[in-house]
């Protein structure tokens, strides 16, 4: 496993917390309101995951997590990325890219950990990224 890809795992489980912390505390003020019992544990969660990160990359280019471990998301040919290609990687690596990755595990490892199969849908590439500030 490569430097890059260890990082990127360790950034998605510190804003898996932060997401799950958020989670936790929204959720007494949604039990009064909304009454079906899959909400809390399936609907909230994803939500607030995905809206914090999409959030996060809109307004700072980086998540917490990916601060912390100095790396970035940029689209191929460099730049901020667009708010369509967020939503793009963020659904695709929730819902298909684990099924596509553990299929042909092998193709990724050819990247080093700066793709992974919601980055090649979303044309997107995570970089480490110099001189950062956290």
């Amino acid at each position: 496993m490569t430097e890059l890809t260890k990082k990127r795992m360790k950034a998605i489980l510190i804003d898996n917390a932060i997401s799950t912390s958020v989670s936790f505390a929204v959720e007494p003020l949604l039990k009064g309101k909304v009454k079906s019992c899959f909400v809390y544990p399936l609907v909230s969660p994803t939500v607030i995951f995905w809206g914090l990160e999409y959030a996060q990359l809109r307004l700072n280019g980086q998540t917490i997590g990916q601060k912390m471990m100095s790396i970035e998301v940029q689209k191929e040919d460099g730049g901020e990325l667009p708010p369509e290609q967020i939503l793009k990687r963020v659904v695709h690596r929730n819902i298909v890219s684990p099924f596509v990755y553990l299929k042909d595990r092998a193709q990724y490892d050819a990247y080093e950990g700066e793709k992974f199969p919601h980055d090649l849908y979303s044309h997107t590439v995570v970089k480490e990224v110099k001189n950062n500030k956290f």
